[in-house]
C-alpha cells in the first residue's frame, strides 16, 4: 500500500505486512461541541486502520485530546478545565456514535505534563531551546531543515505566534509558557516556574510517549501543516529522533449553501449531522471525495449521500449473484493506491447492481457501514397492512391496494410486489 507523503511531496510505499504502521492523528481542541468538518481525520484514520488490519498490518492509531490551549482559556475564564473535561466527553460520545470504534489510544495533554517536561528539558540542555523570564523558545535557527514540511524556504518562514521582544527570534516558537493568572486558571509547576505547555511540545511528547521516538504515520487536517506539524518535525528530529515516516493531511471540509456559512457561525456539529442525517449517510458522504481533498457539506451533498447509502441497502432486498472473488482485487488496489476512498465508493455500488451480496458486504464492513446488510424485521402491525394489500391485489381491488399502500409509505416501509409474494423494506 502507499500513501500520499506532504514531507516529500510523493507516495510512499508502506512496509510489508505485518508491519508494524503505528498512525499518530491529531485530535481536536476541545472547548466546544466539535463540528462536522472535524470528524474528518478521525474517520480517515480510523478507515485506514480499519483497512490495513483487514489486509494483514499490525497497525494501531493514537488520537490525542488537547485540553491545554490558549482557546480553552478564552471560552471559559475560570473554569477551562471544566470547559475541557466537559467537551472531550462531547467529542467522545459524538465520534463513537459514527459507529467505526475508536482509536487504540487517546491521550490527552493534561495527563501527559511529565513527559512534555521532561522533553522540553532535554532540548534545553542540546542548546536547541532557551528560557526567558518563565517561557521556554524552540531556536528555530539550529533547526536547518526547519520549512521543508509546509514548503517555505528559510528566509521566508513565517514568523512565530507568540510576539515578545525578548525572543532571539520572531520564528521561535514557544514550547513552555508563564503563568498568566488574571487569564489562564490551570498551571503545572517546571524547572522554569508555574505554567503550562505551548501546543506543538504536547503532540510530539505523546506520540512519542506511546510510540517511542519512531513510527510510520503522523495524519490530521491540512491547516495544522504549519506551524503545528512544522514545529513537531523541529522539535522532535532536533533531538535526533526520526519521528514520522509519512505525514498525511486531510483535505478541508468546506460550509456551502445559504444554510450552512463560517462567516455566518451557521455550521454543523457532528451531532447535529449525525441526528439529522443518520451515522451512515454520514460516511457515505466523507466517501465521496479523496481523503487528500477538500468535501462539501450541504444540504444537497448530504442528500445525494443519502441516496447513495438507500441504493446499498437496497440491494441486500434483491437476490444475490454466483459470488465472484475476483471482483475483490479491484476493491484492493483502489484502497492501495493512495486509499481511494471514491474509487472504492463505485465498486461498492456495482456489486450492488450486479448482485455481488457478498463482496458488497465484506467492502462495507471496511468504513463502519455494515449495517446496510443488515434486514430490519417489520413490525406486526405493517405486516398486517402488507397482507391487506396482498389480498386487496388478488381481488384485484387496485383502489383499496393503492391506499393501503400509501398507508405502509407513511408508516415508513415500502412494499415490493414479488411474482411468488412480496417484501418489506425501509422506505
Amino acid at each position: 500500500m502507499r500513501l500520499y507523503d506532504t514531507y516529500t511531496r510523493g507516495l510512499v510505499e508502506l512496509p510489508a505486512p505485518p508491519g508494524p504502521v503505528r498512525m499518530y492523528f491529531c485530535g481536536p481542541t476541545v472547548y466546544a461541541r466539535a463540528h462536522i468538518g472535524n470528524a474528518r481525520p478521525f474517520v480517515v484514520g480510523m478507515w485506514l486502520r480499519s483497512w490495513l488490519r483487514a489486509t494483514g498490518y499490525d497497525a494501531t492509531l493514537v488520537h490525542n485530546i488537547t485540553d491545554i490551549n490558549d482557546k480553552i482559556y478564552d471560552a471559559a475564564p475560570g473554569a477551562s478545565a471544566e470547559l475541557a473535561a466537559r467537551a472531550s466527553e462531547w467529542y467522545l460520545q459524538d465520534t463513537g456514535d459514527l459507529g467505526i470504534g475508536m482509536p487504540d489510544h487517546l491521550p490527552k495533554a493534561t495527563e501527559s505534563v511529565p513527559q512534555i517536561v521532561r522533553f522540553i528539558e532535554e532540548l534545553v540542555e542540546s542548546g536547541h531551546a532557551y528560557a526567558v523570564e518563565g517561557d521556554v523558545y524552540f531556536r528555530v535557527a539550529r533547526f536547518p531543515d526547519y520549512g521543508r514540511l509546509s514548503g517555505q524556504k528559510p528566509g521566508e518562514v513565517e514568523q512565530g505566534e507568540e510576539p515578545n521582544p525578548l525572543k532571539e527570534d520572531a520564528r521561535d516558537f514557544a514550547l513552555w509558557k508563564a503563568n498568566k493568572p488574571a487569564t489562564e486558571d490551570t498551571w503545572w509547576e517546571s524547572p522554569w516556574g508555574r505554567g503550562r505547555p505551548g501546543w506543538h511540545i504536547e503532540c510530539s511528547a505523546m506520540a512519542e510517549e506511546i510510540y517511542g521516538p519512531a513510527f510510520e504515520i503522523h495524519g490530521g487536517g491540512l491547516d495544522l501543516v504549519f506551524p503545528h506539524h512544522e514545529n513537531e518535525v523541529a522539535q522532535s528530529r532536533a533531538l535526533g529522533h526520526p519521528f514520522a515516516q509519512i505525514w498525511t493531511h486531510n483535505g478541508m471540509l468546506r460550509f456551502t449553501g445559504e444554510k450552512m456559512s463560517k462567516s455566518t457561525g451557521n455550521v454543523a456539529t457532528i451531532r447535529e449531522a449525525v441526528d439529522e442525517w443518520g451515522r451512515e449517510t454520514a460516511l457515505v458522504f466523507f466517501m465521496t471525495a479523496s481523503w487528500r481533498k477538500p468535501i462539501d457539506y450541504s444540504e444537497q451533498t448530504m442528500a445525494q449521500a443519502a441516496a447513495r447509502k438507500e441504493t446499498l441497502r437496497n440491494a441486500f432486498t434483491l437476490p444475490a449473484s454466483e459470488h465472484d472473488e475476483r471482483g475483490w482485487a479491484s476493491f484492493a488496489a483502489a484502497l492501495g493506491d493512495d486509499f481511494d476512498t471514491p474509487a472504492a465508493l463505485a465498486i461498492l455500488h456495482e456489486w450492488a447492481s450486479s448482485g455481488q451480496l457478498e463482496l458488497l458486504e465484506r467492502g462495507l464492513e471496511i468504513f463502519g457501514l455494515g449495517s446496510l446488510a443488515a434486514r430490519e424485521e417489520a413490525p406486526a402491525d405493517v405486516v398486517e397492512l402488507a397482507e391487506r394489500r396482498q389480498r386487496a391485489r388478488t381481488e384485484r381491488n387496485f383502489d383499496e391496494s393503492d391506499r393501503l399502500r400509501d398507508e405502509l409509505a407513511r408508516a415508513g416501509w415500502q412494499m415490493r410486489d414479488l411474482p411468488d409474494g412480496y417484501d418489506l423494506v425501509r422506505a
